[in-house]
């Protein structure tokens, strides 16, 4: 469950850091992606180099490199994890964290943080058990954060724990027990669109765009991860998978993707429109390079075939379609406008006026409609959160 995840792993300073080294290790045997960040007093108890060599990337501390001035950007770091794991998470850290303090690296990263956040306790029992301590962690179980106790895994709201840090092996099956999916999904059909279309110019040549696939993908991850089998049709990208549930089906042009996405639609339970697909393509293709003579090229375009609006006419009743509108103004009346048009159930906004979204970018910021006027919108959030967001909305849909 943890691999391929992005985990951020703060170590505070105490005795127990020395246990961070197993947590990392093990986080790496794991498949997760594992960045440490080390508060100044950790450097008392335990070597970045070690960390680093365990993690294999250089362990932070401070905001910039010292010797180059390299900025280490805590927004980025931020928004890039999957999760954030301190541990051991020391009484002077707690406080600060439940205060919105921020005098390190890791704090500004904490605050900056969109994903789950895992604490793991680690000092006397005398401390813990202090009112002050108590009500910190009562503070950050409130925010959403996750206070992990080395005897009765993740703390309730009375908060009465051990003091002695959790140990690595039961950190590690606590962030695969959270990251495990539920299975709501089990037997379903899903199709699934990704990536852009190429329209061939001449055999040298195309017209495309700047779609990355990542969207696509993160969508079809969660939906497998979520029991559903899924096929995944994928126009020229970069992105890939090893998932068992995706069979993958690659293709080029918008008429490939249209015959593909035909032959499976009356099978799918679902389907996931998420390829930015060409809307004209040229009228002729040249079956040789097209040399450049005049100042002026003239160029015929012609329709391609609108994919969406052909599903949307064959969907039958159980089917859930779902779109995606990418918009430049007047983003939710055209969203609306293109789910009645196309017969889709939901549709999924994001603006290019927002920063952070739309092609070429890790993170996305969503609007999710439906055929009943709501629109729910979303923070900005890596594309990984943002598929979950949409294979909530679905199932949500399903039970409808």
């Amino acid at each position: 469950m943890l691999k391929g995840k992005r985990i951020v792993v703060g170590v505070c300073g105490g005795i127990a850091a020395y246990k961070s080294a197993v947590l990392v290790r093990l986080l790496v045997k794991a498949g997760a992606d594992v960045q440490v960040i080390l508060t100044p007093d950790a450097h008392e108890f335990i070597t970045p180099l070690t960390l680093a060599t365990l993690s294999k990337k250089p362990a932070l501390t401070h905001f910039q490199k010292a010797d180059t001035g390299e900025w280490n950007n805590h927004v980025d770091l931020a928004l890039a994890a999957d999760a954030i794991v301190v541990a051991p998470a020391t009484a002077n850290t707690l406080g600060k964290m439940a205060h919105g303090l921020c005098d390190n690296l890791l704090l500004a990263v904490y605050l900056s943080a969109r994903c789950p956040v895992f604490m793991a306790p680690a000092m006397d029992l005398d401390m813990l058990q202090h009112p002050a301590v108590k009500e910190n962690l009562k503070r950050l179980k409130s925010f959403g954060n996750h206070i992990i106790d080395s005897t009765f895994g993740e703390l309730a709201s009375g908060l009465v724990g051990t003091g002695r840090m959790a140990e690595p092996e039961q950190i590690v099956q606590h962030l695969e027990d959270f990251f495990r999916p539920q299975q709501k999904l089990a037997g379903k059909k899903v199709l699934v669109t990704a990536g852009p279309t190429y329209e061939a110019l001449d055999p040298v040549r195309f017209i495309g765009n700047h779609s990355s696939g990542k969207m696509g993908f993160a969508i079809a991850e969660a939906l497998a991860n979520a029991g559903a089998d899924v096929d995944l049709i994928a126009g020229p990208t970069q992105q890939h998978t090893e998932n068992p549930r995706i069979s993958v089906k690659h293709v080029t042009s918008a008429e490939d993707m249209y015959n593909a996405c035909t032959t499976l639609f009356s099978a799918a339970d679902i389907t996931v429109l998420a390829a930015a697909v060409a809307d004209y393509r040229p009228a002729v293709i040249a079956d040789q390079k097209i040399k450049k003579k005049d100042d002026v090229f003239n160029l015929e375009l012609v329709k391609t075939r609108d994919i969406a609006a052909s599903l949307g006419k064959l969907k039958h009743n159980g089917q859930i379609v779902v779109g995606f509108a990418l918009e430049t103004e007047h983003e939710q009346a055209n969203a609306f406008k293109k789910l009645e048009s196309k017969n889709f159930d939901l549709i999924v906004l994001n603006s290019l006026r927002d920063n952070g979204a739309g092609f070429g970018h890790d993170t996305n910021k969503i609007t999710i409609l439906d055929r009943n006027n709501q629109a729910k919108a979303f923070d900005l959030k890596d594309k990984n959160a943002v598929a979950q967001d949409i294979v909530e909305a679905i199932i949500e849909k399903l039970h409808d």
